[in-house]
């Protein structure tokens, strides 16, 4: 477990000589660089505009970087969370191999870049309110007001995002994307849904740094323990099976959840990666992600020990949920069979004609 990787210090500044010192943050250093790489941008989405291919959704994610970037020096220090870290590498790992896939087939890489910000910032959204509906007895036991509601929801850092929250927003705005770009959502959906796993085996290696969807008790050799300020540990103390007094070092061992999610996201990724190539119908890798995913988190939530059983019954909410995609997944796939075996291009200006199926 490593929470927090190491702390910035925000109000340092750098000495120039007979000009002086400039902060590092704030109205400093770091901005000033921010807004040279920002002239570059700039002259990069001009030179998109021109060809009809500029998405303002990244401006929108410039702008707030650099709010941060004056807002920093409220703060003595700032510290980079391995769960954040995670998210970031997911981003961009994500987004370089969609780049790539979509060059493959005559498509600008740059629309997975965007297409990639929209479905990772509604995905945030979605699997933060379904986190915050799902626990909002615990999030909201001591709120006084307003402001401290406001900040629970949006206290990242402390973890809370449910991937089946993401699953229910990010389609839509997916959708509005292709639409928005002249792209056929749906077999665009085919050719990029292995990298939301690719994301999701670095976001769960985020989780096992920050502690959060653990397992329960084990005994196996590759068990994992946590240190005392962490949420299993935390949790054992109350429900009885660790001394109150936090006197013991180490909870109790743990199956790695996380690593087993991790794992099996890598090899959903891989499975619908190559599946792509042998499909006979647009939308039958979604099917099979949505099959297959559907089937590892309620086997993985058999062995989980932070969420309880939902409407009277051991299931928890995601086990619930896994139920309707799975049964989404099988009637999407049962209704495709029953459509003739076609493969629409990418981009709705290329020709009609239908792209033969693999026999």
């Amino acid at each position: 477990m490593r929470s927090v990787l190491f702390d910035i210090p925000l109000r340092g500044s750098v000495e120039l000589g007979p000009l002086g010192s400039i902060p590092i943050f704030g109205f400093g250093l770091v901005l000033l660089v921010w807004l040279l790489l920002g002239l570059g941008w700039g002259w990069i989405q001009y030179r998109r505009s021109q060809r009809g291919e500029f998405d303002s959704s990244t401006l929108v994610v410039w702008v707030i970087i650099a709010g941060v970037i004056v807002w920093a020096p409220s703060k003595e220090s700032l510290p980079i969370y391995g769960f954040g870290t995670m998210l970031f590498l997911a981003y961009v790992a994500a987004s370089s191999l969609g780049a790539l896939r979509l060059k493959q087939r005559g498509i600008p890489g740059e629309f997975a870049w965007d297409a990639a910000i929209w479905i990772f910032v509604t995905g945030l959204i979605g699997g933060r309110l379904f986190y915050v509906v799902q626990y909002h007895k615990k999030m909201f036991a001591n709120v006084n007001s307003l402001t401290e509601l406001f900040l629970k929801v949006i206290n990242l850092p402390d973890g809370g995002l449910v991937f089946y929250g993401g699953v229910m927003l990010a389609p839509l705005f997916f959708w509005l994307f292709c639409r928005k770009k002249g792209l056929r959502a749906l077999p665009m959906a085919d050719l990029l849904i292995p990298l939301v796993f690719v994301g999701m085996l670095f976001g769960r290696i985020g989780c096992l740094m920050h502690g959060c969807c653990y397992g329960d008790y084990c005994e196996l050799p590759w068990a994992i323990t946590f240190p005392p300020d962490s949420a299993p540990y935390s949790e054992q103390v109350v429900r009885g099976y660790l001394p109150d007094d936090h006197s013991a070092l180490r909870s109790l061992p743990l199956h790695p959840t996380q690593i087993y999610d991790a794992v099996s996201s890598l090899a959903i990724a891989c499975v619908t990666w190559a599946f792509h190539a042998y499909r006979r119908r647009d939308g039958e890798v979604i099917a099979m992600a949505a099959i297959l995913y559907s089937i590892n988190r309620f086997t993985i939530e058999l062995l989980r020990w932070d969420e309880t059983g939902k409407f009277g019954t051991s299931f928890t909410i995601s086990q619930w949920v896994s139920f309707g995609l799975l049964a989404a997944g099988v009637g999407f796939l049962v209704f495709l069979k029953s459509q003739p075996a076609q493969r629409l291009p990418l981009a709705c200006d290329e020709p009609h004609s239908i792209r033969p199926a693999v026999a």
